[in-house]
């Protein structure tokens, strides 16, 4: 780390190659199942998945694609550096497991800023017709509520099944998943989150003027 005389008392540096030349003394790996049955994921998945190679490869990280398990494989090799960038690489997976684009995916591993949460909303309610109907909240009318959410928190979101995936800074990431767990279990709407933030952010722009 290193010290910023600016607003933040410290930042994080970027990670250089040479502060780990002799590489790892362990090898570490993650495996990521998805849904077999769903042929649009796996058509996909084998569409992408040597970009995805190359991408990893980059970084000193294998990975391996099982159709016929339904898995995601990644591993440190003799040639990783980054201790982290193999987390990176699982979290990756998760979210191409829940059909997140592979462009948007990778932003994670050359991004040190960019973070990703993976939300399960399935078990917060057990009335199905009621999750719908609070998951269609998040969402909103042609998805205006969720682009507004994305728009104020800085943050990628993409609603799937019974998930919600995000992407962003650690601060973005924090707010929708307030956002998102308050919606689901009912104890608070989008949209007055939404006017908070929007407060926040017309409060800090008269501030900084």
């Amino acid at each position: 780390m290193a010290r910023d005389e600016g607003t933040r008392p410290w930042v994080l540096e970027k990670f250089d190659p040479s502060w780990n030349e002799g590489g790892l003394l362990e090898a570490s790996s993650f495996s990521t199942p998805f849904r077999k049955d769903r042929e649009v994921l796996r058509e996909y998945l084998q569409e992408v998945w040597p970009t995805v190679k190359r991408a990893l490869k980059k970084f000193g990280v294998s990975c391996e694609l099982n159709l016929e398990e339904g898995s995601m494989a990644v591993s440190t090799t003799r040639k990783t550096r980054d201790p982290c960038i193999v987390v990176k690489a699982r979290d990756l997976t998760r979210l191409l497991a829940r059909s997140v684009p592979a462009p948007q995916a990778l932003k994670l591993l050359s991004d040190d800023d960019i973070g990703c949460d993976i939300i399960k909303i399935g078990n917060l309610i057990r009335n199905r017709k009621r999750f719908s109907m609070r998951r269609d909240r998040i969402l909103g009318p042609n998805m205006s509520t969720l682009q507004a959410i994305e728009d104020f928190t800085g943050c990628y979101i993409l609603v799937q099944g019974s998930t919600v995936s995000a992407m962003g800074s650690f601060r973005g990431l924090e707010q929708v998943r307030k956002i998102v767990e308050a919606c689901i279990k009912n104890k608070k709407n989008p949209l007055s989150h939404i006017q908070e933030l929007r407060t926040e952010r017309e409060y800090a722009l008269m501030m900084e003027s």
